[in-house]
């Protein structure tokens, strides 16, 4: 693959280090009161473009082709929504006791809060050969869940700002997150053909909105002299989201194959994508509601901008792996099926 290739898949990373290099150069441009006035053109603006484009891309009309599979449904999204957080939970009460940032281990169960994301896990499940209609109702229900169930998780494992009431952050959610994806739903359902005719690139939109967020935070952060990022705290917290994905594939892989699971190859492959991986899309404007105020708030989301390209780095190293192990077991059962 050539460089310029690299480069246009790679785009969105890249992007990344670049505002994140931009907001260091020039936090002033992007901070809030500064020229951007990101108080209003991101919190509520680009949020609520994010969540109208999720909407309007959302294929809601696929959920139904795997709606009846509920073990699966039931394991990927108490899974995702209740052992992940609780799991990272207890790890972060032992890494509490090193000295990792607290603003970086707060981060880390940020990451454990999120919903699965709409895309990646589909992507690699269809690589791999797995329950592709199984992925696509996990992720998208999970994100419609996320939206209910992960202000809830954060105020309930973080707390949020003394300086917005409760009320006041659901009701920023409501409006910039509920309503401009319902909303998107609506004009789906009226523009369907021409939205699939077209091919339009929403995800695209998505990702650069979600690059002048990223950026709008950070400046925040380099504004702010108290606010230092410790490169052991940031190598160990790398390790720790490795360590957590691959143990908890394996932990995902051992009880769906376990005898009398009921699950297939193929289940087995949705269930290890749509468990461990987390929205970068959906966690960013969500962190950026609930924790309004925070000057930390780029430290704390520090922990989910790793995990987005560490969850697709992993699992497109796995995809070999998964695939011949997806064709040793459909061999095997060809060798047991009766001529």
């Amino acid at each position: 693959m050539g460089l310029l290739a690299r480069i246009r898949k790679e785009w969105f990373i890249i992007g990344i280090v670049v505002v994140i290099l931009s907001a260091k150069l020039q936090p002033s441009f992007g901070v809030k009161g500064g020229p951007l006035r990101p108080e209003y053109t991101v919190s509520y603006v680009a949020v609520s473009v994010i969540f109208f484009n999720s909407g309007l891309s959302l294929k809601s009309e696929e959920l139904t082709s795997a709606v009846l599979h509920f073990r699966l449904h039931l394991l990927v999204q108490s899974f995702t929504l209740i052992f992940f957080p609780l799991a990272v939970w207890l790890l972060l009460k032992l890494l509490a006791l090193t000295a990792i940032n607290p603003w970086l281990l707060k981060g880390l169960q940020t990451v454990g809060c999120m919903p699965p994301p709409v895309s990646s896990a589909v992507i690699l499940t269809k690589a791999v050969g797995g329950n592709e209609a199984a992925a696509i109702f996990n992720s998208a229900f999970g994100s419609f869940l996320g939206i209910v169930v992960t202000p809830v998780l954060l105020l309930l494992f973080l707390g949020s700002s003394s300086s917005v009431p409760f009320s006041s952050i659901f009701s920023q959610l409501f409006m910039t997150v509920v309503v401009p994806l319902l909303l998107g739903q609506l004009c789906r359902r009226f523009l369907r053909e021409s939205l699939e005719r077209r091919k339009l690139p929403f995800g695209t939109v998505s990702s650069f909105i979600l690059l002048v967020i990223i950026y709008t935070t950070f400046c925040d952060t380099f504004s702010s002299p108290d606010v230092e990022l410790e490169p052991t705290s940031l190598l160990v917290v790398v390790l720790t989201i490795f360590s957590i994905q691959l143990s908890f594939m394996l932990i995902l892989f051992l009880f769906t194959r376990r005898s009398g699971s009921g699950f297939t190859p193929a289940d087995t492959v949705a269930i290890l994508f749509c468990s461990t991986h987390k929205s970068l899309t959906l966690g960013i404007p969500m962190l950026k509601i609930v924790f309004s105020g925070y000057q930390q708030l780029s430290l704390m989301s520090v922990p989910l901008l790793i995990y987005h390209p560490a969850q697709i780095l992993l699992g497109s190293l796995l995809v070999p792996s998964f695939k011949a192990w997806m064709t040793s077991r459909q061999k095997a059962v060809k060798l047991l099926t009766p001529i």
